[in-house]
């Protein structure tokens, strides 16, 4: 069972990603508008390639942090 830290280390982590995500379109509403648009127009498999990587990205870096 996860203790209260790992918790906390995963709310944390989840409340960055939301200030993250929120950052583009508060600064600039048209271009994210316009990001969106563009990626519906986007097949089903580059869009996973995409995700791929960056969880690959993500993984790597939360290995490099770790050691």
């Amino acid at each position: 069972m996860l203790d209260s830290s790992v918790w906390h280390q995963l709310f944390v982590a989840m409340a960055l990603v939301l200030v993250i995500e929120g950052v583009m379109p508060f600064l600039n509403p048209q271009a994210w508008r316009e990001m969106l648009v563009k990626v519906l127009s986007m097949p089903d498999r580059s869009i996973r390639v995409g995700a791929l990587c960056s969880m690959l990205l993500g993984t790597a870096l939360l290995y490099w942090l770790k050691s």
